[in-house]
């Protein structure tokens, strides 16, 4: 019997995740420690899906630079689908079989993102990895997480981040930030806590989607979320 709390799950994960203390580019030890929670969570009958960034290889126009919006925002997408191979080869390396669907067609690498093919695929126990955010500029890959989650009606949405959980204020700039166990959405927006930005965590609420929100720097906590154990924030 699953100890899981949720049958289907969207995991958000940050392309800086990918590269650990490197900062920059993949970090094949760091990948694989947490493609080793996956398939944990997968051993337990959790349906997993996966929508990763790209700011390991590409953090986007910066001020000050002469780059067009929406060339920045697209060479983003194509970063998020060098993530989403490498998580794909670090997950079938541990005989994880996975489908990675793209919102840019690329056909020699990655299926096209299709609703249907993405739940049957998931329904057969693949971990499916969304890339590319939703083939649009000016949105995130944070929009592209909630977007898909609520396409293939998932039960939550778990973002692994550089900190924690959900505070009052950067605990890195302000010793007294508070943190919460639990907030809801629109405390959220209310605040402006950043927790994803604002047309993500509005889609969530619209939706309906938890959102627990976790260190990723233990990889353990993947695991620890699947089950519903209190780790982090969860946001609803």
């Amino acid at each position: 019997m699953s100890e899981a709390k949720y049958k289907r799950v969207l995991l958000k994960l940050s392309g800086e995740a990918l590269a650990g203390k490197d900062k920059t580019g993949i970090n094949i030890e760091v990948v694989g420690a947490i493609c080793d929670k996956i398939k944990e969570v997968t051993q337990m009958g959790v349906e997993v899906a996966i929508v990763v960034g790209g700011g390991n290889f590409w953090r986007g126009r910066r001020n000050g630079e002469q780059m067009e919006k929406t060339t920045a925002d697209y060479m983003g997408m194509l970063a998020t689908a060098m993530n989403a191979l490498s998580l794909q080869d670090a997950l079938e390396a541990r005989g994880v079989y996975t489908r990675v669907q793209t919102a840019i067609e690329m056909r020699e690498i990655a299926e096209p993102f299709i609703k249907r093919k993405a739940i049957k695929h998931l329904s057969r126990g693949r971990v499916v990895i969304f890339a590319c955010g939703t083939g649009h500029p000016f949105f995130s890959t944070d929009t592209g997480a909630a977007l898909r989650a609520a396409e293939i009606e998932a039960d939550a949405i778990l973002l692994g981040k550089a900190i924690d959980g959900v505070y009052s204020a950067d605990p890195k700039l302000d010793p007294s930030a508070e943190k919460f166990d639990e907030i809801s959405y629109q405390e959220v927006l209310n605040r402006d806590l950043k927790v994803m930005d604002s047309t993500a965590t509005a889609l969530c609420k619209d939706n309906n989607i938890p959102l627990v929100v976790f260190g990723i720097a233990e990889p353990e906590n993947i695991v620890k979320a699947v089950k519903g154990e209190k780790i982090g924030t969860t946001v609803k």
